[in-house]
């Protein structure tokens, strides 16, 4: 798990602006979903191609964050991410064509392959029969067409989000940018969140709660959401 946080610059920065660190006092539990994003093998096992280390350290406390949701009221929603192949091709070819080399291309394609090994939870997830699973090919799980994420919230009447996952500075902030857009409330689990460096994981953090939305420990969160807003 990453030992850095928001700078305390970046916290004053913030104060000024609007006059208070946090956004939110209270978050209504059921009108909240914990997105739990790309906590599969491809991101989680020791050597695989999209490997991030830290990711395996903060398996314990999104469990627990799962736990404390579900007693809540709330809404837990499992990510992952997979790559359609048909006939040689990929359904983003743009991407494995000029981002990764063609070694990568083919580790990764094996990987990534829905339903395959890399797609699968890794095997420290707490993942219950109540949960949702829900498969993205993008990024953002709400970029248009990449899920069915935002269809999900809407029929859930979702309008808090929690971001939990890998990679912090990836896929957990375009994610998160995106909630901000639909004009949900996100929240940014720091201590649930974990990218290839110290750095690249704080740079996510500031950029969220300057512009996109609040950054919280687990323990903060669940003591907002036992304040059980009514909305």
């Amino acid at each position: 798990m990453h030992n850095v946080t928001v700078r305390q610059e970046i916290i004053d920065r913030v104060m000024a602006r609007r006059g208070r660190h946090h956004l939110f006092d209270a978050l209504n539990p059921a009108r909240t979903a914990l997105v739990v994003i790309d906590m599969q093998n491809m991101f989680c096992e020791p050597g695989a191609p999209g490997e991030v280390p830290t990711s395996r350290g903060i398996c314990d406390n999104i469990n627990r964050l799962c736990t404390e949701v579900r007693q809540l009221g709330g809404l837990v929603i499992w990510i992952t991410s997979a790559t359609i192949f048909a006939n040689g091709r990929s359904d983003w070819e743009m991407f494995l064509n000029n981002f990764v080399s063609e070694d990568v291309r083919k580790n990764r394609g094996n990987y990534m392959s829905a339903g395959g090994h890399g797609e699968q939870l890794w095997h420290a997830m707490d993942r219950h029969d109540g949960d949702l699973h829900i498969r993205k090919n993008r990024y953002s799980a709400l970029t248009p067409g990449s899920s069915t994420l935002q269809r999900v919230l809407a029929s859930h009447d979702i309008r808090n989000v929690l971001i939990a996952g890998t990679k912090t500075n990836i896929c957990c902030e375009s994610t998160g940018r995106d909630a901000m857009m639909l004009d949900h409330q996100v929240v940014m689990v720091e201590d649930c969140c974990a990218a290839l460096s110290d750095e690249e994981h704080r740079s996510a953090l500031e950029n969220m709660i300057q512009q996109f939305g609040d950054v919280m420990t687990v323990d903060e969160v669940v003591a907002v959401l036992k304040n059980r807003e009514k909305d």
